[in-house]
Protein backbone atom coordinates (compact mmCIF):
# COMPACT_ATOMS: atom_id res chain seq x y z
CA UNK A 1 0.00 0.00 0.00
CA UNK A 2 2.63 2.48 0.96
CA UNK A 3 4.51 1.58 -2.52
CA UNK A 4 0.95 2.38 -4.26
CA UNK A 5 0.77 5.75 -2.18
CA UNK A 6 3.99 6.86 -2.93
CA UNK A 7 4.00 6.31 -7.16
CA UNK A 8 0.63 8.07 -6.68
CA UNK A 9 2.34 11.13 -5.29
CA UNK A 10 4.89 10.62 -7.77
CA UNK A 11 2.51 10.96 -10.77
CA UNK A 12 0.19 13.68 -9.03
CA UNK A 13 3.57 16.00 -9.40
CA UNK A 14 5.00 14.79 -12.14
CA UNK A 15 1.31 16.11 -13.70
CA UNK A 16 2.59 19.95 -13.81
CA UNK A 17 3.91 18.76 -17.43
CA UNK A 18 1.86 20.81 -19.91
CA UNK A 19 2.82 19.72 -23.61
CA UNK A 20 2.25 22.33 -26.19
CA UNK A 21 3.57 25.99 -26.72
CA UNK A 22 2.56 28.54 -24.03
CA UNK A 23 0.96 31.54 -25.53
CA UNK A 24 2.81 34.76 -25.92
CA UNK A 25 0.99 37.59 -27.88
CA UNK A 26 2.69 38.12 -30.83
CA UNK A 27 4.85 41.56 -31.79
CA UNK A 28 2.76 44.07 -33.65
CA UNK A 29 4.28 46.90 -35.35
CA UNK A 30 1.48 49.24 -34.69
CA UNK A 31 1.95 52.93 -36.21
CA UNK A 32 2.96 55.27 -33.34
CA UNK A 33 0.24 57.80 -34.33
CA UNK A 34 -3.09 57.74 -37.20
CA UNK A 35 -2.40 59.59 -40.33
CA UNK A 36 -5.03 61.94 -39.82
CA UNK A 37 -5.13 61.95 -35.99
CA UNK A 38 -6.13 65.49 -35.35
CA UNK A 39 -4.70 68.17 -32.12
CA UNK A 40 -7.77 68.58 -30.70
CA UNK A 41 -8.60 65.48 -29.95
CA UNK A 42 -9.93 64.68 -26.65
CA UNK A 43 -9.93 61.81 -24.34
CA UNK A 44 -13.53 61.05 -24.40
CA UNK A 45 -13.43 57.03 -25.10
CA UNK A 46 -14.52 56.16 -21.96
CA UNK A 47 -17.90 58.89 -22.14
CA UNK A 48 -21.40 57.59 -23.50
CA UNK A 49 -20.01 59.78 -26.80
CA UNK A 50 -23.70 60.06 -28.36
CA UNK A 51 -24.85 62.25 -25.42
CA UNK A 52 -22.88 64.55 -26.81
CA UNK A 53 -25.05 65.38 -29.61
CA UNK A 54 -26.99 67.07 -27.14
CA UNK A 55 -30.48 65.00 -27.99
CA UNK A 56 -32.78 63.48 -25.52
CA UNK A 57 -34.52 61.43 -28.04
CA UNK A 58 -31.56 60.05 -29.80
CA UNK A 59 -30.54 59.15 -26.00
CA UNK A 60 -33.63 57.24 -25.06
CA UNK A 61 -33.20 55.31 -28.49
CA UNK A 62 -29.83 54.16 -27.55
CA UNK A 63 -31.17 52.80 -24.02
CA UNK A 64 -34.27 51.44 -25.78
CA UNK A 65 -31.92 49.63 -27.66
CA UNK A 66 -29.21 48.32 -25.54
CA UNK A 67 -32.21 46.89 -23.41
CA UNK A 68 -34.40 45.57 -26.04
CA UNK A 69 -32.66 44.37 -28.97
CA UNK A 70 -33.00 41.02 -29.93
CA UNK A 71 -29.15 39.94 -31.05
CA UNK A 72 -27.76 41.63 -27.88
CA UNK A 73 -30.18 38.55 -26.42
CA UNK A 74 -29.03 35.87 -28.98
CA UNK A 75 -25.51 36.94 -28.45
CA UNK A 76 -25.69 37.05 -24.76
CA UNK A 77 -27.84 33.36 -24.78
CA UNK A 78 -24.34 32.31 -27.18
CA UNK A 79 -21.79 33.19 -24.28
CA UNK A 80 -24.31 31.38 -21.78
CA UNK A 81 -24.32 28.23 -24.37
CA UNK A 82 -20.34 28.58 -24.81
CA UNK A 83 -19.70 28.78 -20.79
CA UNK A 84 -22.13 25.89 -20.17
CA UNK A 85 -19.03 23.61 -22.03
CA UNK A 86 -16.28 24.60 -20.02
CA UNK A 87 -17.38 22.87 -16.30
CA UNK A 88 -17.75 19.57 -18.56
CA UNK A 89 -13.85 20.03 -19.51
CA UNK A 90 -12.64 20.91 -16.86
CA UNK A 91 -14.36 18.09 -14.79
CA UNK A 92 -12.32 15.85 -16.76
CA UNK A 93 -9.22 17.41 -14.02
CA UNK A 94 -11.10 15.83 -11.04
CA UNK A 95 -12.03 11.92 -9.74
CA UNK A 96 -15.27 11.25 -11.13
CA UNK A 97 -17.63 9.77 -8.49
CA UNK A 98 -20.56 7.59 -8.93
CA UNK A 99 -22.65 5.19 -7.17
CA UNK A 100 -24.80 1.94 -7.88
CA UNK A 101 -27.28 -1.03 -6.87
CA UNK A 102 -29.04 -3.42 -8.64
CA UNK A 103 -30.35 -6.56 -7.86
CA UNK A 104 -31.65 -9.68 -9.62
CA UNK A 105 -32.67 -13.56 -9.35
CA UNK A 106 -31.74 -16.01 -12.12
CA UNK A 107 -32.08 -19.72 -12.76
CA UNK A 108 -29.10 -21.60 -13.94
CA UNK A 109 -28.51 -24.94 -15.94
CA UNK A 110 -28.49 -27.63 -12.77
CA UNK A 111 -25.78 -30.14 -13.03
CA UNK A 112 -26.75 -33.72 -12.54
CA UNK A 113 -25.61 -34.10 -9.55
CA UNK A 114 -28.38 -31.28 -8.18
CA UNK A 115 -30.75 -33.76 -8.59
CA UNK A 116 -29.07 -35.66 -5.39
CA UNK A 117 -28.79 -32.22 -3.46
CA UNK A 118 -32.57 -30.89 -1.94
CA UNK A 119 -30.85 -27.97 -1.24
CA UNK A 120 -29.31 -26.91 -3.98
CA UNK A 121 -29.60 -23.30 -4.59
CA UNK A 122 -31.56 -22.55 -8.02
CA UNK A 123 -32.61 -19.79 -8.52
CA UNK A 124 -30.00 -17.59 -6.92
CA UNK A 125 -30.53 -13.99 -6.08
CA UNK A 126 -27.68 -11.35 -5.86
CA UNK A 127 -27.90 -7.96 -4.36
CA UNK A 128 -24.76 -5.62 -5.04
CA UNK A 129 -24.44 -1.58 -3.76
CA UNK A 130 -21.40 0.77 -3.92
CA UNK A 131 -19.86 3.53 -5.05
CA UNK A 132 -17.09 3.73 -7.80
CA UNK A 133 -14.70 6.26 -8.31
CA UNK A 134 -12.00 7.29 -11.73
CA UNK A 135 -9.24 9.23 -12.58
CA UNK A 136 -7.59 10.42 -16.09
CA UNK A 137 -4.30 11.60 -14.39
CA UNK A 138 -3.62 14.78 -16.56
CA UNK A 139 -0.09 14.14 -16.70
CA UNK A 140 0.99 15.73 -20.34
CA UNK A 141 -1.61 18.76 -19.77
CA UNK A 142 -3.83 17.59 -22.31
CA UNK A 143 -7.42 18.14 -20.43
CA UNK A 144 -5.45 21.43 -19.01
CA UNK A 145 -5.11 22.45 -22.56
CA UNK A 146 -8.72 21.59 -23.25
CA UNK A 147 -9.67 23.69 -20.64
CA UNK A 148 -7.42 27.10 -21.74
CA UNK A 149 -8.82 26.47 -25.19
CA UNK A 150 -12.34 25.96 -24.27
CA UNK A 151 -11.77 29.38 -21.79
CA UNK A 152 -10.89 31.39 -24.73
CA UNK A 153 -13.15 30.07 -26.79
CA UNK A 154 -15.85 31.39 -23.88
CA UNK A 155 -13.66 34.72 -23.87
CA UNK A 156 -14.34 35.32 -27.42
CA UNK A 157 -17.73 34.90 -27.82
CA UNK A 158 -18.05 37.70 -25.00
CA UNK A 159 -16.01 39.81 -26.92
CA UNK A 160 -18.44 39.06 -29.90
CA UNK A 161 -21.19 40.16 -27.55
CA UNK A 162 -19.86 43.59 -27.21
CA UNK A 163 -19.18 43.71 -30.63
CA UNK A 164 -22.85 43.67 -31.00
CA UNK A 165 -23.10 46.26 -28.30
CA UNK A 166 -20.69 48.14 -30.43
CA UNK A 167 -22.30 48.03 -33.54
CA UNK A 168 -25.54 48.56 -32.05
CA UNK A 169 -24.77 51.66 -30.62
CA UNK A 170 -23.35 52.89 -33.71
CA UNK A 171 -26.05 51.49 -35.62
CA UNK A 172 -28.74 53.16 -33.42
CA UNK A 173 -26.98 56.84 -33.79
CA UNK A 174 -26.17 56.05 -37.68
CA UNK A 175 -29.71 55.54 -38.69
CA UNK A 176 -31.19 58.77 -36.16
CA UNK A 177 -28.45 61.04 -37.91
CA UNK A 178 -29.49 59.52 -41.27
CA UNK A 179 -32.90 60.39 -40.40
CA UNK A 180 -32.63 63.88 -39.36
CA UNK A 181 -30.45 64.55 -42.55
CA UNK A 182 -33.72 62.81 -44.60
CA UNK A 183 -36.40 65.00 -42.36
CA UNK A 184 -33.85 68.11 -43.72
CA UNK A 185 -33.77 67.19 -47.19
CA UNK A 186 -37.56 66.89 -46.80
CA UNK A 187 -38.24 70.41 -45.74
CA UNK A 188 -35.98 71.89 -48.25
CA UNK A 189 -37.82 69.97 -51.35
CA UNK A 190 -41.69 71.00 -50.05
CA UNK A 191 -40.02 74.50 -49.18
CA UNK A 192 -38.93 74.42 -52.90
CA UNK A 193 -41.77 72.93 -54.06
CA UNK A 194 -43.99 75.19 -52.91
CA UNK A 195 -41.90 78.34 -54.41
CA UNK A 196 -42.10 76.57 -57.46
CA UNK A 197 -46.16 76.31 -57.48
CA UNK A 198 -45.88 79.74 -56.52
CA UNK A 199 -43.80 80.77 -60.18
CA UNK A 200 -45.76 78.46 -62.02
CA UNK A 201 -49.37 79.94 -60.87
CA UNK A 202 -47.71 83.34 -61.37
CA UNK A 203 -46.56 82.69 -65.41
CA UNK A 204 -49.68 81.18 -65.45
CA UNK A 205 -51.96 84.58 -64.84
CA UNK A 206 -49.53 86.20 -66.91
CA UNK A 207 -49.97 84.33 -69.59
CA UNK A 208 -53.38 84.54 -69.42
CA UNK A 209 -52.95 88.20 -69.74
CA UNK A 210 -50.52 88.14 -72.92
CA UNK A 211 -47.51 89.13 -70.46
CA UNK A 212 -45.27 85.85 -70.96
CA UNK A 213 -45.68 83.22 -73.32
CA UNK A 214 -46.55 79.81 -72.82
CA UNK A 215 -43.00 78.77 -73.45
CA UNK A 216 -42.01 80.50 -69.89
CA UNK A 217 -45.28 78.37 -68.04
CA UNK A 218 -43.95 75.55 -69.43
CA UNK A 219 -40.44 75.92 -68.13
CA UNK A 220 -41.62 76.92 -64.29
CA UNK A 221 -43.99 73.75 -64.58
CA UNK A 222 -40.92 71.44 -65.60
CA UNK A 223 -39.11 72.94 -62.66
CA UNK A 224 -41.77 72.11 -60.18
CA UNK A 225 -42.42 68.56 -61.38
CA UNK A 226 -38.69 67.95 -61.26
CA UNK A 227 -38.45 68.84 -57.34
CA UNK A 228 -41.84 67.23 -57.01
CA UNK A 229 -40.44 64.20 -57.94
CA UNK A 230 -37.57 64.30 -55.27
CA UNK A 231 -40.61 63.87 -52.21
CA UNK A 232 -41.67 60.55 -52.90
CA UNK A 233 -38.38 59.20 -53.24
CA UNK A 234 -37.14 61.17 -49.64
CA UNK A 235 -40.35 59.93 -48.28
CA UNK A 236 -39.68 56.07 -48.87
CA UNK A 237 -35.89 56.66 -47.98
CA UNK A 238 -37.65 58.30 -44.17
CA UNK A 239 -39.82 55.48 -44.09
CA UNK A 240 -37.48 52.56 -44.92
CA UNK A 241 -35.01 54.19 -42.38
CA UNK A 242 -37.60 54.71 -39.87
CA UNK A 243 -38.33 50.86 -40.16
CA UNK A 244 -34.83 49.96 -39.57
CA UNK A 245 -34.29 52.13 -36.50
CA UNK A 246 -37.76 50.72 -34.95
CA UNK A 247 -36.53 47.09 -35.76
CA UNK A 248 -32.97 48.06 -33.95
CA UNK A 249 -34.61 49.62 -30.82
CA UNK A 250 -36.98 46.18 -30.38
CA UNK A 251 -39.99 47.43 -31.85
CA UNK A 252 -42.41 46.76 -34.60
CA UNK A 253 -41.56 49.11 -37.36
CA UNK A 254 -43.44 51.83 -37.04
CA UNK A 255 -42.43 55.97 -36.78
CA UNK A 256 -39.70 57.51 -34.70
CA UNK A 257 -40.08 60.16 -31.91
CA UNK A 258 -38.06 63.32 -33.64
CA UNK A 259 -35.88 65.53 -31.45
CA UNK A 260 -33.16 68.14 -32.09
CA UNK A 261 -33.23 69.19 -36.04
CA UNK A 262 -29.44 68.33 -37.97
CA UNK A 263 -28.71 72.21 -37.50
CA UNK A 264 -29.57 71.51 -33.68
CA UNK A 265 -27.46 68.84 -33.18
CA UNK A 266 -23.63 69.23 -31.74
CA UNK A 267 -20.65 67.78 -33.88
CA UNK A 268 -18.99 65.39 -30.58
CA UNK A 269 -15.18 66.13 -30.07
CA UNK A 270 -12.50 63.88 -31.45
CA UNK A 271 -11.25 60.89 -29.00
CA UNK A 272 -7.94 60.90 -28.72
CA UNK A 273 -6.17 57.36 -29.00
CA UNK A 274 -2.88 55.80 -30.43
CA UNK A 275 -2.96 52.81 -32.71
CA UNK A 276 -1.32 50.37 -30.08
CA UNK A 277 -4.72 50.91 -27.86
CA UNK A 278 -7.02 49.34 -30.45
CA UNK A 279 -5.79 46.30 -28.85
CA UNK A 280 -7.55 46.44 -25.35
CA UNK A 281 -10.05 48.66 -26.83
CA UNK A 282 -12.12 46.85 -29.46
CA UNK A 283 -14.14 43.59 -29.22
CA UNK A 284 -13.06 42.47 -32.51
CA UNK A 285 -9.50 42.98 -31.99
CA UNK A 286 -9.89 40.88 -28.57
CA UNK A 287 -11.99 38.47 -29.90
CA UNK A 288 -9.55 37.21 -32.56
CA UNK A 289 -6.80 37.15 -29.58
CA UNK A 290 -8.60 34.69 -28.02
CA UNK A 291 -9.42 32.64 -30.87
CA UNK A 292 -5.78 32.41 -31.05
CA UNK A 293 -5.55 31.87 -27.91
CA UNK A 294 -7.81 28.80 -28.10
CA UNK A 295 -5.91 27.48 -31.30
CA UNK A 296 -2.59 27.82 -29.56
CA UNK A 297 -3.63 25.59 -26.97
CA UNK A 298 -5.49 23.26 -28.83
CA UNK A 299 -1.82 22.39 -30.01
CA UNK A 300 -1.10 20.86 -26.63
CA UNK A 301 -4.10 19.16 -26.49
CA UNK A 302 -3.00 17.06 -29.96
CA UNK A 303 0.58 16.89 -29.04
CA UNK A 304 -0.37 15.01 -25.44
CA UNK A 305 -1.78 11.77 -27.79
CA UNK A 306 1.34 10.93 -28.60
CA UNK A 307 1.82 10.05 -24.70
CA UNK A 308 0.01 7.27 -22.92
CA UNK A 309 -3.12 7.77 -20.67
CA UNK A 310 -2.88 6.74 -17.03
CA UNK A 311 -5.91 6.20 -15.16
CA UNK A 312 -7.08 5.56 -11.76
CA UNK A 313 -10.24 2.91 -10.87
CA UNK A 314 -12.24 1.71 -7.93
CA UNK A 315 -14.99 0.81 -6.65
CA UNK A 316 -15.98 0.35 -2.82
CA UNK A 317 -19.43 -1.50 -1.55
CA UNK A 318 -21.32 -4.40 -0.68
CA UNK A 319 -22.56 -8.08 -2.16
CA UNK A 320 -24.83 -10.61 -1.22
CA UNK A 321 -27.24 -13.42 -2.25
CA UNK A 322 -29.91 -12.55 0.72
CA UNK A 323 -31.00 -8.88 0.53
CA UNK A 324 -30.70 -8.59 4.89
CA UNK A 325 -27.10 -9.29 5.08
CA UNK A 326 -26.79 -7.10 2.54
CA UNK A 327 -24.97 -4.56 4.74
CA UNK A 328 -23.43 -6.85 7.04
CA UNK A 329 -19.51 -7.47 7.32
CA UNK A 330 -18.67 -10.46 5.41
CA UNK A 331 -20.23 -9.07 2.43
CA UNK A 332 -17.79 -5.74 1.82
CA UNK A 333 -16.63 -5.60 -1.82
CA UNK A 334 -14.09 -3.62 -2.82
CA UNK A 335 -11.30 -3.27 -5.85
CA UNK A 336 -8.86 -0.97 -7.18
CA UNK A 337 -6.99 -1.02 -10.35
CA UNK A 338 -4.86 1.35 -12.73
CA UNK A 339 -4.48 1.09 -16.35
CA UNK A 340 -1.93 2.84 -18.70
CA UNK A 341 -2.99 3.12 -22.56
CA UNK A 342 -0.72 4.60 -25.18
CA UNK A 343 0.11 4.39 -29.27
CA UNK A 344 2.44 3.04 -31.04
CA UNK A 345 1.15 2.54 -34.27
CA UNK A 346 -1.49 5.06 -35.22
CA UNK A 347 -0.52 5.76 -39.13
CA UNK A 348 -0.84 9.29 -38.89
CA UNK A 349 -4.17 9.81 -37.14
CA UNK A 350 -2.21 11.79 -33.64
CA UNK A 351 0.49 13.25 -36.48
CA UNK A 352 -2.55 14.47 -38.27
CA UNK A 353 -4.75 16.13 -35.99
CA UNK A 354 -1.04 17.82 -34.48
CA UNK A 355 -0.38 19.17 -37.97
CA UNK A 356 -4.43 20.48 -38.34
CA UNK A 357 -4.27 22.21 -34.89
CA UNK A 358 -0.79 23.99 -35.68
CA UNK A 359 -2.40 24.74 -39.20
CA UNK A 360 -5.39 26.17 -37.49
CA UNK A 361 -3.43 28.55 -35.20
CA UNK A 362 -1.35 29.69 -37.80
CA UNK A 363 -5.34 30.56 -39.70
CA UNK A 364 -5.97 32.49 -36.33
CA UNK A 365 -2.30 34.11 -36.11
CA UNK A 366 -2.77 35.92 -39.98
CA UNK A 367 -6.90 36.77 -38.55
CA UNK A 368 -5.69 38.46 -35.83
CA UNK A 369 -2.69 40.41 -37.50
CA UNK A 370 -5.06 41.36 -40.48
CA UNK A 371 -8.03 42.18 -38.21
CA UNK A 372 -5.06 44.52 -36.86
CA UNK A 373 -4.27 46.42 -39.63
CA UNK A 374 -8.22 46.18 -40.60
CA UNK A 375 -8.24 48.18 -37.05
CA UNK A 376 -5.78 50.61 -38.04
CA UNK A 377 -7.81 51.59 -41.34
CA UNK A 378 -11.01 51.83 -39.81
CA UNK A 379 -9.97 54.48 -38.00
CA UNK A 380 -7.41 56.33 -40.27
CA UNK A 381 -10.42 56.21 -42.57
CA UNK A 382 -12.63 57.44 -40.06
CA UNK A 383 -10.45 60.42 -38.56
CA UNK A 384 -10.05 61.11 -42.84
CA UNK A 385 -13.55 61.26 -43.57
CA UNK A 386 -14.19 63.27 -40.65
CA UNK A 387 -11.53 66.12 -41.46
CA UNK A 388 -13.10 66.11 -44.99
CA UNK A 389 -16.58 66.41 -44.46
CA UNK A 390 -15.88 69.52 -42.11
CA UNK A 391 -14.21 71.36 -45.18
CA UNK A 392 -16.62 69.68 -47.54
CA UNK A 393 -19.74 71.07 -45.32
CA UNK A 394 -18.04 74.98 -45.00
CA UNK A 395 -17.40 74.78 -48.84
CA UNK A 396 -20.99 74.07 -49.50
CA UNK A 397 -22.52 76.28 -46.67
CA UNK A 398 -20.34 79.10 -48.80
CA UNK A 399 -21.92 77.58 -52.38
CA UNK A 400 -25.28 77.69 -51.08
CA UNK A 401 -24.90 81.17 -49.44
CA UNK A 402 -23.67 82.51 -53.27
CA UNK A 403 -26.65 80.49 -55.23
CA UNK A 404 -28.93 82.01 -53.06
CA UNK A 405 -27.74 85.54 -54.01
CA UNK A 406 -27.08 84.54 -57.76
CA UNK A 407 -31.09 83.30 -57.75
CA UNK A 408 -32.13 86.61 -56.37
CA UNK A 409 -29.92 88.73 -58.87
CA UNK A 410 -31.56 86.65 -61.58
CA UNK A 411 -34.86 87.13 -60.30
CA UNK A 412 -34.73 91.21 -60.25
CA UNK A 413 -32.94 90.76 -63.48
CA UNK A 414 -36.02 88.83 -65.29
CA UNK A 415 -38.41 91.68 -63.74
CA UNK A 416 -36.59 94.39 -64.66
CA UNK A 417 -36.75 93.16 -68.63
CA UNK A 418 -33.17 92.91 -68.44
CA UNK A 419 -32.92 88.90 -69.17
CA UNK A 420 -35.36 86.22 -69.81
CA UNK A 421 -36.22 83.63 -67.80
CA UNK A 422 -34.36 81.01 -68.27
CA UNK A 423 -31.44 82.44 -66.61
CA UNK A 424 -33.49 82.30 -63.32
CA UNK A 425 -34.33 78.58 -64.13
CA UNK A 426 -30.41 77.80 -64.69
CA UNK A 427 -30.29 79.26 -60.96
CA UNK A 428 -32.97 77.93 -59.54
CA UNK A 429 -32.19 74.47 -60.98
CA UNK A 430 -28.68 74.55 -59.10
CA UNK A 431 -29.58 75.99 -56.17
CA UNK A 432 -32.00 73.22 -55.07
CA UNK A 433 -29.88 70.09 -54.91
CA UNK A 434 -26.76 72.67 -53.48
CA UNK A 435 -29.29 73.19 -50.44
CA UNK A 436 -30.53 68.91 -50.74
CA UNK A 437 -26.58 68.19 -50.74
CA UNK A 438 -25.86 70.59 -48.26
CA UNK A 439 -28.05 68.75 -46.02
CA UNK A 440 -26.49 65.56 -46.81
CA UNK A 441 -23.22 66.70 -45.69
CA UNK A 442 -24.36 67.86 -42.55
CA UNK A 443 -25.72 64.24 -41.64
CA UNK A 444 -22.80 62.70 -42.91
CA UNK A 445 -20.27 64.68 -40.63
CA UNK A 446 -22.45 63.36 -37.90
CA UNK A 447 -22.27 60.01 -38.92
CA UNK A 448 -18.05 60.67 -39.36
CA UNK A 449 -17.92 61.12 -35.92
CA UNK A 450 -20.15 58.19 -34.44
CA UNK A 451 -17.75 55.98 -37.10
CA UNK A 452 -14.67 57.33 -35.53
CA UNK A 453 -16.03 56.03 -31.78
CA UNK A 454 -17.10 53.10 -33.66
CA UNK A 455 -13.62 52.40 -35.02
CA UNK A 456 -11.35 53.49 -32.09
CA UNK A 457 -13.88 50.94 -29.53
CA UNK A 458 -12.96 51.94 -25.92
CA UNK A 459 -14.29 52.30 -22.10
CA UNK A 460 -17.49 53.46 -23.52
CA UNK A 461 -18.06 49.96 -25.12
CA UNK A 462 -18.65 48.38 -21.29
CA UNK A 463 -20.59 51.92 -20.19
CA UNK A 464 -22.85 50.55 -22.90
CA UNK A 465 -23.00 47.00 -22.21
CA UNK A 466 -24.21 48.00 -18.13
CA UNK A 467 -27.18 49.23 -20.51
CA UNK A 468 -28.30 45.99 -21.53
CA UNK A 469 -30.92 43.56 -20.01
CA UNK A 470 -28.37 41.72 -18.82
CA UNK A 471 -25.90 44.47 -17.33
CA UNK A 472 -23.13 43.48 -18.83
CA UNK A 473 -22.67 40.91 -16.37
CA UNK A 474 -19.44 38.45 -16.83
CA UNK A 475 -19.87 35.52 -18.25
CA UNK A 476 -20.21 32.52 -15.68
CA UNK A 477 -16.82 30.99 -16.16
CA UNK A 478 -15.08 34.17 -14.23
CA UNK A 479 -16.66 32.90 -11.33
CA UNK A 480 -15.12 29.22 -11.64
CA UNK A 481 -11.44 28.48 -10.28
CA UNK A 482 -8.62 28.14 -12.22
CA UNK A 483 -6.79 25.20 -13.52
CA UNK A 484 -5.21 22.90 -10.59
CA UNK A 485 -1.54 22.70 -12.21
Amino acid sequence: MRRLLAIFVAVVMLAGCVLGPDYKRPEIAAPAAFQYATRDAADSADTLWWQQFKDPVLDALIDEALAHNSNIAIAAAKVEQAAALLPQVRSQLFPQLGYGANAGRERAREPAFAAHLPDYPNPTNSYQAGVSASWEIDLWGRIQRQSEATLADVLATNEARRGVVLSLVASVANGYLQLRGLDAQLVVARQTLQTYAESVDLFKLQFKYGQVSMMNVAQAQSQYEAAAAQIPLLESNIAQTQNALAVLVGRDPGPITRGSSIDQLALPVVPAGVPSQLLERRPDLLQAEQQLIAANAQIGAAKALYFPAISLTGSLGNASAELSKLFTGPARVWSYAGSLVGPIFTFGAISGQVAQAEAAQGAALLNYQLSIRNAFADVDNALAANSNLKKQLQAQIRLVAALKEYTGLSRKLYEGGYTDYSTVLQAEQALFPAELNLMSIRAQLLVSSVNIYKAMGGGWVTRADRLTAGGGRPPATEALPPPLF
